[in-house]
């Protein structure tokens, strides 16, 4: 595991939380976090089941007419295309405005969802897919399902089967095939790559789907339950950490869902960015999905994750986007 630094930042030295969100470890302590001892005996053939009842779903992609082009020279288009369980999924699909097609990018979001794409892509001659997740604004808003993190991660939690967070990940799925379907020379190389919400989903989704042939998870989410519903948090996680404390049980579904779990079956390269302070998604487990990773792993450590306060942040931004372009065209 290579491992570096995106700046020589001294930390985050003030914030508005009334907790700790370095839980006093510093990088060395993170970088003993493993996955829960406690994974369920069938966590493999549950998902393996699951990718295969995805991959057999007739996605029929529809695309929209062409909504505008980036300055990077991307033409971007609306497209949708149906999930697991019959679910509609929106979002975009950019694509070089020449037409030269060579790879393809599934890209994931935050807890926040997506408003737009993003204007570019890591490398060039590449066609990708900004799929909004199920249940998430804008584009795959689902009726009864909370469109905000905190009742959203929380949808379906009393059942492994009918947890969202499963159908999230088979959006995943979903949106690789449509991607390859409207320009199948993505199909040459694709590769993922998801932030926070987007970065938990991707490593619960790439150990069983061999089409992806490398990944970037920044600040990854969903990292070792057990030990993330003890640390007090915002956001999602402390929905999460409110119904543990309420009902422990929730660990027996959680169990299935846990990204570092995953992340030991996950054996194609990944570059992973860390963060060391972050009151979200707890550091340790962040740590945990990056230090569970089974493959060749790039790590590129933040100061801070889900917080800009402090003095390096724009050139840690620059410093991973930087990093991010560097690994893909390797």
């Amino acid at each position: 595991m290579k491992i570096d630094r995106l700046s020589e930042s001294a930390g985050v030295s003030k914030h508005p939380f009334p907790f700790d969100p370095t839980y006093g470890m510093d990088l060395d302590d993170l970088l003993k976090v493993s996955a829960p001892d406690n994974a369920p005996g069938d966590f493999a053939e549950f998902w393996q089941g699951m990718y295969r009842r995805a991959l057999a779903t007739p996605v029929q992609p529809r695309l929209g007419g062409k909504a505008g082009t980036t300055a990077d020279g991307l033409d971007v288009f609306e497209v949708s295309f149906t999930s697991l369980g019959g679910v509609r999924i929106g979002g975009w699909v950019v694509a070089p405005a020449d037409g030269v097609v060579e790879r393809g990018f599934v890209v994931g979001h935050g807890y926040g969802g997506r408003g737009e794409p993003d204007p570019w892509l890591p490398v060039a001659r590449a066609a990708g897919i900004y799929f909004v997740a199920r249940g998430l604004p804008t584009e795959s808003l689902l009726p009864g399902v909370p469109s905000e993190a905190p009742g959203h991660v929380l949808y379906g939690i009393e059942s492994r089967d009918d947890y969202i967070i499963g159908g999230c990940v088979a959006d995943i799925w979903c949106a690789a095939t449509a991607l390859t379907e409207l320009f199948p020379a993505t199909a040459r190389r694709l590769d993922y790559t998801g932030v926070s919400f987007g970065g938990g989903t991707g490593a619960l989704a790439l150990p069983w789907d061999e089409r992806f042939a490398s990944a970037h998870l920044m600040v990854p989410t969903f990292g070792n339950h057990p030990l993330r519903v003890t640390l007090e948090c915002v956001g999602s996680g402390a929905a999460v950490r409110g119904r543990y404390l309420e009902d422990p049980r929730v660990l027996e579904v959680l169990a299935y869902f846990d990204a570092a779990t995953a992340a030991r079956h996950v054996r194609i390269p990944v570059q992973a960015v860390p963060a060391l302070f972050d009151p979200s998604v707890p550091p340790p487990g962040q740590f945990a999905v990056v230090n569970a990773l089974a493959g060749p792993v790039e790590v590129r450590v933040a100061t801070a994750g889900h917080f800009a306060d402090y003095p390096e942040y724009e050139q840690e931004m620059l410093a991973a986007g930087r990093s991010m372009r560097e690994f893909f065209a390797a």
